[in-house]
């Protein structure tokens, strides 16, 4: 783990960001207090779309679009 002032990480901030890329924990302080940690961001994995893969799992009353017993007075 490597420690560095933010004036520091300035002047050589492509140099820390190669050491962050092959592994390295990059820490940043200010007023030598921990304040940022320098890492890859991970890429997701995305999955291809499947039309139709909820099908049968959701459920929906036969009344759903009827009014609520509660605003019959207001119909």
């Amino acid at each position: 783990m490597t420690q560095i002032s933010i004036a520091e990480a300035s002047k050589n901030l492509t140099q820390y960001i190669d050491a962050a890329l092959t592994g390295e924990e990059i820490i940043i302080t200010k007023d030598n207090q921990p304040v940022v940690r320098l890492a890859p961001v991970t890429q997701s994995i995305k999955r291809d779309r499947q039309p139709g893969s909820a099908k049968g799992s959701v459920w929906m009353s036969d009344d759903f679009d009827e009014p609520l017993e509660e605003f019959q007075e207001y119909m």
